[in-house]
């Protein structure tokens, strides 16, 4: 079909989107440790939440897991053990140090930063409560950087309204990385009603990657008849930019894993399709899915820039 033939198609394209510092460091990690030490390197959970890079990882001799008590027992001591962006609790670290185990910390320095907020308010004799999503990884990692119990999840307003303290004048909140912003400022606003001393961190938890993701979303979001969100299910990055689109004004927005889940059927009646790409998603995802659009439509692509990122983290020094 030629372009004169094809639906017209008008596509913004949020900006920034797509893989974070935090990404790029861990992913690198992860190459290097090929690179120097030669496959296999193990990874204890997927090192980012997304399968194509779990996919072209593994291809290059990364061996992913999902517990240590996954690892061989024969594993040689110099082969590296990678721990995920996403953080661990300290009982592996030290189960990981008992074992002595050649490990690699690929936590994303943003959420060490929430670890060392924890550790601090813990110091100071605080009761700690912590706005996350049970279950997901980063929440699992940070609520075990203390005893079991030191730490409780707020998940949502209503959590904020009910939850009841021992000592309001002794008391601090601490956040995943990964929220959505306006959700977690309603959450805030709660807890400060509640208990006007309740200590907070002095820069805000969630990252400035996941914070300039959703308000690029919102700059498209209102010009678009439907936003197309790059990523994975169990991406938390990625499925807020999905809830940001509906909640800024846009009236359908999906998540899609990639170029396969184009459904031109579903495209034909809009006239501008925001497009996004959650921070732990590789830009070649967002490069074959407009190669896909252009199979179907003639697009006219605008590229609607909320900020620069400039942001880079140190390798762990072993791998330097």
């Amino acid at each position: 079909m030629s372009d004169s033939t094809k639906p017209a198609l008008k596509l913004l394209l949020a900006t920034p989107r797509g893989f974070c510092a935090g990404v790029d460091r861990a992913v690198l990690i992860v190459e290097r440790a090929l690179e120097i030490y030669g496959p296999p390197v193990y990874v204890r959970h997927e090192i980012v939440h997304n399968k194509r890079v779990v996919d072209d990882l593994a291809a290059k001799g990364a061996v992913f897991v999902e517990e240590l008590s996954d690892l061989p027992d024969s594993l040689d001591e110099k082969t590296p053990v990678i721990f995920s962006a996403h953080g661990v609790p300290k009982a592996v670290t030290s189960e990981a140090d008992r074992l002595e185990l050649n490990w690699l910390d690929a936590t994303c320095p943003l959420v060490s930063k929430v670890h060392i907020e924890a550790q601090q308010h813990f110091s100071k004799g605080y009761e700690i409560l912590m706005i996350g999503h049970a279950g997901h990884p980063e929440v699992i990692g940070t609520m075990g950087q203390l005893p079991a119990g030191t730490i409780r999840l707020i998940e949502n307003t209503e959590d904020a309204e009910t939850i009841e303290v021992s000592d309001p004048s002794r008391l601090a909140y601490i956040s995943q990385t990964t929220l959505s912003v306006d959700d977690t400022a309603a959450i805030v606003a709660t807890l400060k009603s509640r208990f006007p001393d309740i200590a907070e961190p002095h820069k805000q938890d969630i990252c400035y990657a996941t914070t300039n993701r959703q308000a690029a979303v919102k700059d498209i979001a209102p010009l678009s008849d439907m936003v197309l969100v790059i990523g994975a299910p169990n991406s938390s990055n990625s499925m807020r930019l999905v809830e940001v689109s509906l909640t800024s004004g846009c009236p359908e927005a999906y998540l899609i894993t990639g170029r396969e889940d184009i459904q031109p059927d579903r495209l034909k009646d809009i006239s501008t399709l925001g497009l996004t790409a959650g921070a732990s998603a590789p830009e070649n995802l967002m490069d074959e899915v407009i190669e896909e659009l252009s199979t179907h439509f003639s697009l006219a692509i605008e590229e609607v820039v909320h900020t620069t990122e400039s942001v880079e983290f140190k390798l762990p020094k072993q791998i330097r």
